[in-house]
């Protein structure tokens, strides 16, 4: 192998280290939460009936400046072998039951295993839990059904036919946990503002499950632009 040969290897292996390094270099989770009856619109598109309450949209891994952390693959090989993703829904027979109550998939006509192998692949292989899928799922749902992550609590309001103001809402969640949410809107024709999810962000430290609560970088995500002037719906259980 020649020295410009060599050169050019050694930087396609250096390039390759920092993208891993990258890739694991995480500063914290969001722990996220939908509302179905804002999620499911138009509700032709999803299984009947709808949950009443919060459901399990996903444990993030977030970068400092409020990205996802990109899911595993070639350009990101955030861990060396993290369990695939059906391996990964294979292990989660004992809390299935669980599971396919909280983090269903709510899209008419899909398998909810189908939505936890992607949440796995996107998020759970770069996360902390590397090799225990078991122990990513269990804890995503012990945090999603804890009193201190309640959405109705947080919000400190019941889904109501009146819009609320937006920053009522954050400043609300601020108050109830100690850390401003992110919260993500869904715009539906006319312009109508609905709260579709809400996000909690946990910072990531040497242990799991994550516990230390902060707050979201960015408070309004989707429709959702300026909290001092949008209402945002929160319908009634549908």
């Amino acid at each position: 192998m020649g020295i410009k040969q060599f050169i050019g290897y050694a930087l396609v292996v250096l390039a390759s280290l920092v993208v891993s390094a990258q890739g694991s270099d995480f500063a914290f989770y969001k722990l996220s939460l939908i509302w179905p009856t804002s999620a499911c619109y138009p509700l032709a598109n999803c299984k009947t009936p709808l949950p009443t309450f919060f459901t399990i949209h996903g444990l993030w891994p977030t970068f400092a400046n409020d990205t996802a952390v990109p899911a595993y693959g070639p350009n990101n090989r955030c861990h060396a072998n993290p369990v695939g993703p059906d391996a990964a829904v294979a292990r989660l027979t004992p809390i299935q039951d669980r599971l396919n109550q909280r983090w269903p998939n709510l899209r008419a006509g899909v398998e909810n295993s189908v939505f936890w192998r992607h949440e796995w692949q996107n998020h759970g292989m770069c996360s902390d839990y590397p090799q225990d899928p078991l122990g990513y799922f269990n804890d995503t749902l012990n945090l999603a059904t804890s009193t201190k992550f309640d959405p109705f609590k947080a919000l400190g309001v019941q889904p109501s036919n009146t819009p609320y103001l937006l920053n009522t809402l954050l400043q609300n969640v601020y108050k109830n946990v100690g850390a401003y949410p992110q919260i993500l809107c869904s715009q539906r024709t006319g312009g109508a503002l609905y709260l579709r999810e809400i996000r909690f962000c946990l910072t990531r430290t040497n242990k799991t499950p994550p516990s230390v609560v902060q707050s979201c970088p960015t408070r309004v995500a989707g429709g959702c632009r300026d909290p001092l002037t949008n209402n945002v719906h929160f319908p009634p259980a549908s």
